[in-house]
């Protein structure tokens, strides 16, 4: 499963009612991850116990794949917050509908891979320590450069800053098309180039 060792594989199932009980979620909560998610299974456990060839992080001593099955391919990402948030360990949520598999992972803010088929995706365990490889995967899921002089943390910083960015200079654009007082125009035009200066 997703290129894993067979020693890592577990296959526990993980049931909604259990969730919702210990958790005590509100009935809005209940239903609004009822809504999206058919079934959940913790998948697998990576640690140098599962794995004797990697070593123990400094942050990371384990972590789970868990998969989810969806009710709908255009889910709440309020749901896997909150499964992230009620629980307390790093985990790899492997987000399944129809023939198609999306990995998403909280690292500073919840990264999302694209959506491929399932029969291709996997989660590669490069590095040498937990710490290695948890980085490598979310650098992998998220899209960004493990490799790079800047910390996995700044990138996802800089790229949110970016889209805000770009968020900003469109919304400006669509002002900037409508508006009929020339002072106005110009104004919002040297806001634009304020702007798209700080992009580059």
């Amino acid at each position: 499963m997703y290129g894993l060792p067979a020693n890592t594989l577990i296959n526990k199932p993980l049931y909604k009612k259990a969730v919702f009980e210990k958790f005590n979620l509100k009935a809005a909560e209940r239903e609004r991850f009822d809504a999206d998610i058919s079934k959940m299974t913790l998948a697998a456990r990576i640690s140098p116990a599962t794995v004797p060839a990697l070593v123990e992080g400094k942050e990371i001593k384990g972590f789970y794949v868990l998969q989810v099955i969806l009710k709908r391919k255009d889910f709440d990402v309020k749901n896997i917050l909150l499964l992230q948030k009620l629980i307390p360990q790093h985990i790899i949520f492997a987000l399944e509908f129809g023939e198609e598999t999306q990995f998403c992972i909280f690292h500073t803010r919840l990264q999302q891979s694209e959506w491929v088929l399932s029969s291709d995706a996997e989660i590669s365990l490069k590095g040498l320590s937990l710490d290695d490889v948890w980085n490598n995967i979310v650098a992998s899921i998220g899209n960004l450069d493990a490799t790079s002089e800047e910390s996995i943390e700044q990138q996802i910083i800089n790229r949110e800053e970016r889209e805000k960015l770009l968020q900003q200079i469109e919304l400006l654009e669509k002002r900037c098309r409508v508006e009929i007082q020339t002072r106005k125009k110009y104004e919002l035009h040297q806001q634009l180039l304020r702007l798209k200066e700080g992009l580059s």
